[in-house]
């Protein structure tokens, strides 16, 4: 999936949505000490009270939430081992496919079971699956405005599952006004409080592919960025090893590091960050494009060459690459890679201070030895200001 069939689907999930239906929703309650289910309830997702469905839509759409690879992550099922019972692939596959409510909602019981068992939780947690059908139009929007009314029927239908896991939290205790005893008094309130607004983790069954299904990867949310719950992954998904962006953006550190040492300049490393930011600029300008940049060993080879790295050795990248990512096939993503350009994401880090600076401004920064002291020197074309002090202009040598 990408950025924009998640977004697509996410801003369906709200009151009276025409390109989203919800049928059923199945809820677990887990108590923290067990590792059983403590009660479960399941029926037609209509029948809820309008007030309840928007807090449910809520957290639903905030497990979408997030950017791929940092809090969303698709992941692909690992085959069905021989005698392997209860894959989660297939318990997903036959609840989409369940003819009732019922048929359905077993399936999910039995994911929910993977969940607890020798599960060890912060808090209560609650697990909520729903499913429902997403309906993609075949056109864009431009296109649909043009067209009669009657042909928005034009859509791909595609019956999905979602999950979403909310901790619990006991109200703090407070003091209240009672207006029938006109008095103060605590409150009683002792109910443990489902927290929606804040789901920490989720996933969304199947993905969507060029506009079809794939019932052969899942997206998995997690609760933090950049800190997926692997063992969940293997467990419970029973996923493929996942890379998160984090650790795309530490390969590469890595395998350039054993391709030209740990000593590098400034100017070098402004070479690297805007030939990176060349390569995502295509895809951050059209969200609608197919081609994601991306990295293999020949490709971090060009990269090096054309940021002035000279006597770059093809071999040693292959290997390092080889050696590093241990797939040869993998392919680590550019966006990953590359520093925010639109944020001060470069640190520089020394004994004294920290500094932080925007990649593109990297150029303007050395090191340098004055009196036998190292120094880093930042070369800038206006006035420098301190906590509202302008600083006064010094000799960098002294006479």
């Amino acid at each position: 999936m990408n950025k924009k069939d998640i977004a697509a689907i996410r801003k369906q999930f709200k009151p009276e949505a025409d390109l989203l239906t919800i049928q059923d929703i199945y809820n677990v309650y887990v108590r923290q000490e067990s590792s059983e289910i403590y009660h479960e309830e399941s029926q037609a997702f209509e029948l809820l009270d309008r007030d309840r469905q928007e807090l449910f839509l809520t957290s639903f759409k905030k497990v979408l939430g997030g950017k791929l690879a940092m809090k969303l992550f698709e992941v692909r099922f690992a085959p069905v081992q021989e005698g392997q019972r209860n894959h989660t692939q297939q318990l997903l596959y036959a609840g989409l496919h369940a003819a009732d409510a019922d048929g359905w909602r077993r399936e999910m019981q039995l994911i929910a079971e993977k969940m607890v068992a020798d599960a060890q939780h912060e808090k209560d947690l609650v697990i909520t699956f729903i499913r429902g059908q997403y309906f993609k139009p075949t056109h864009s929007k431009d296109d649909l405005e043009e067209r009669e009314m009657g042909e928005r029927d034009e859509t791909y239908t595609t019956p999905f599952i979602l999950c979403s896991l909310n901790h619990t939290e006991l109200p703090k205790p407070s003091l209240i006004f009672d207006f029938t005893g006109r008095e103060f008094k605590s409150s009683e309130l002792a109910d443990p409080v489902v927290k929606l607004a804040s789901p920490v983790g989720g996933f969304l069954f199947p993905c969507f592919t060029d506009n079809a299904a794939d019932v052969n990867h899942i997206l998995y949310a997690a609760g933090k960025v950049n800190k997926p719950d692997y063992a969940f992954i293997e467990n419970v998904l029973d996923g493929e090893e996942i890379m998160t962006a984090e650790d795309d953006k530490a390969v590469f550190e890595e395998i350039v590091r054993q391709v030209v040492g740990d000593e590098v300049n400034t100017q070098t490393l402004a070479g690297v960050y805007d030939e990176l930011h060349r390569m995502t600029t295509v895809e951050e300008e059209d969200e609608e494009a197919d081609y994601v940049p991306v990295l293999d060993s020949k490709e971090i080879e060009r990269v090096l060459k054309v940021s002035g790295i000279e006597d770059v050795d093809t071999e040693k990248v292959r290997e390092a690459f080889q050696t590093i990512v241990d797939d040869e096939a993998y392919e680590l993503k550019a966006s990953h890679v590359v520093p925010n350009y639109n944020t001060k994401s470069i640190k520089i880090s020394t004994k004294v201070a920290n500094i932080s600076i925007s990649p593109q401004d990297l150029k303007y920064v050395k090191q340098v030895n004055v009196d036998g002291k190292r120094c880093i020197l930042i070369e800038v074309e206006e006035d420098t200001m301190i906590e509202g002090f302008t600083l006064l202009e010094e000799e960098l040598f002294e006479s």
